[in-house]
């Protein structure tokens, strides 16, 4: 049944154009007719597959970023070791005051960007269920860039900071490790920016996606 749907599906278009050529040559239509109604059904079978194709990049492209979106949200953010926020709290290990003020003001805007995540994938899910998903798809990709650009944010100041100030090794260590993981993600989501504008034309350019740097300083000795 399956395989005589898809056939139905995918080959309709043969199917009507068998059906006319048959049926013209049985009852002698005029050629002019015949390759007037084969064009029109060949035109329709043409756009009918543009759309189809369209569709199915549009939902590979979907589930790609409710993929991503989750992705952001368990290794970037919340109590994760490599949401920067938690990168950023370990700086209470170093005995300098001013990165103590810094880090303390982050605090109110990880709770910030916790609920804001926690709320994304809640509407996520929600749209994703009821099939809504796929027609916010421009709203949520533009909400995931808006996230991560407002979150890289957060990066480069931790990153500047760390140029100037020796850290604790720990700290860095613990910052190499987010680079690597947050760069594999950003590069994937230009990739997932470049195949929207292609399919869905959306105005978010992939290099607008920052990538993080790594830090050459050198960090001060662990304790023992």
């Amino acid at each position: 049944m399956k395989v005589l749907k898809a056939i139905v599906y995918h080959g309709w278009a043969l199917i009507i154009i068998s059906a006319v050529a048959i049926t013209g040559y049985v009852y002698e239509w005029p050629i002019a007719v015949l390759s007037t109604i084969i064009g029109i059904v060949l035109i329709i079978g043409l756009v009918t597959a543009v759309i189809g194709a369209r569709e199915k990049e549009l939902e590979k492209g979907s589930q790609k970023l409710r993929q991503m979106a989750g992705y952001f949200y368990r290794r970037f953010m919340g109590d994760s070791s490599l949401s920067i926020f938690v990168i950023i709290d370990s700086l209470f290990k170093a005995d300098d005051h001013k990165l103590w003020e810094w880090a303390r003001a982050c605090d109110m805007s990880q709770r910030v960007f916790n609920t804001w995540c926690s709320g994304f994938t809640s509407r996520l899910e929600v749209d994703t269920k009821t099939g809504r998903f796929t027609i916010y798809l421009r709203s949520y990709l533009n909400e995931l860039w808006l996230m991560t650009n407002l979150y890289y944010e957060f990066v480069e100041q931790f990153y500047e900071i760390a140029q100037k100030i020796a850290l604790p090794a720990e700290t860095l260590e613990q910052y190499h490790r987010f680079v690597v993981e947050y760069n594999s993600f950003a590069e994937q989501f230009r990739e997932l920016i470049g195949e929207m504008k292609r399919v869905a034309h959306t105005e978010v350019e992939p290099p607008s996606v920052k990538l993080a740097h790594e830090v050459l300083t050198i960090p001060l000795a662990k304790e023992k």
